[in-house]
């Protein structure tokens, strides 16, 4: 029973070695070929979680036959449940964390309603001009047009009121 438990923490270990050290260089020598290793279903299957569970499993089998007077079954429950309570820590302190924290600024010009801009090239009463807008983690400049069909002057701050044919027809707002 000790060499599983001792298969499981000596793989874990090599895992996050390789992983940690050669990752990034195997993803590319590779060029993909290995993208099928990864799981990309729900989180909580997650590499990280798993062989972390895994290698928990085989510490704490080690450290209970070694340290305990349990029989082997109950060693290999109790590291079971240990291993579990690891991973679902693991999720909720590490993976789920990181998960949220992560910007993006990929963006819809249809969710552009609503949303507030600054004039970088004026805007004619019956023409077009620029503006910046402020999108998830990022800045998209964007072709705006007067929704009311007045001038409205470089540096105004204005609300998007409608996006049509890829032109945000623009508002200017008073603060």
């Amino acid at each position: 029973m000790e060499t599983l438990f001792l298969a499981c923490l000596t793989g874990g270990i090599l895992y996050a070695i390789i992983s940690i050290v050669f990752g990034d260089w195997l993803g590319q020598v590779f060029d993909g070929a290995l993208e099928f290793l990864s799981l990309d279903a729900h989180s909580w299957l997650s590499p990280t979680a798993l062989v972390g569970s895994i290698t928990v499993f085989g510490g704490a089998g080690i450290l209970l036959t070694r340290y305990s007077t349990f029989g082997a079954a109950v060693i290999v429950m109790l590291a079971l449940l240990i291993a579990i309570i690891a991973a679902i820590a693991m999720f909720f302190l590490y993976i789920k964390p990181m998960e949220q924290s992560e910007n993006s600024i990929a963006f819809s010009m249809q969710t552009m309603s609503g949303m507030l801009a600054e004039v970088l090239t004026p805007i004619p009463a019956s023409g077009y001009g620029e503006v910046l807008v402020k999108v998830g983690a990022g800045f998209t400049n964007q072709i705006a047009a007067s929704f009311e069909g007045v001038d409205i002057a470089g540096g105004s701050q204005v609300v998007v009121v409608e996006v049509k044919d890829s032109t945000l027809y623009v508002s200017e707002i008073s603060l």
